[in-house]
């Protein structure tokens, strides 16, 4: 299963779990656009990902995780564990807060 297409399947069950709509989503495309993930036929930008999960209420790494998942048929616990595997061998958590300290400051 291409990426695309399990996002929109994830994308398409968070929605109607939670009740929503198509329509829910109008404040950011269409629902004509949303139908068309949902069918995975358009690979949305990261941006556009970020706001969809926003709508649904959960952050975007929830959406991607259950996609993940799917795509390479495998639980989400398993997803999990070697993301956090991959975390911790890359040491993420200290590089972020280094990157943090180099940020320039916005006053």
């Amino acid at each position: 299963m291409e990426l695309k297409s399990a996002v929109g399947t994830v994308l398409r069950w968070l929605r109607v779990k939670q009740g929503q709509t198509q329509e829910d989503f109008s404040t950011l495309s269409s629902r004509t656009y949303i139908s068309t993930l949902e069918r995975g036929l358009y690979a949305p930008t990261i941006e556009k990902l970020d706001d969809i999960a926003a709508v649904l209420g959960m952050p975007l790494i929830t959406l991607m995780v259950g996609s993940y998942a799917l795509k390479n048929n495998r639980s989400v616990a398993k997803v999990l564990e070697d993301v956090i595997g991959e975390i911790e061998r890359l040491e993420v958590a200290e590089g972020v807060s280094k990157l943090r300290e180099r940020r320039p400051k916005i006053e």
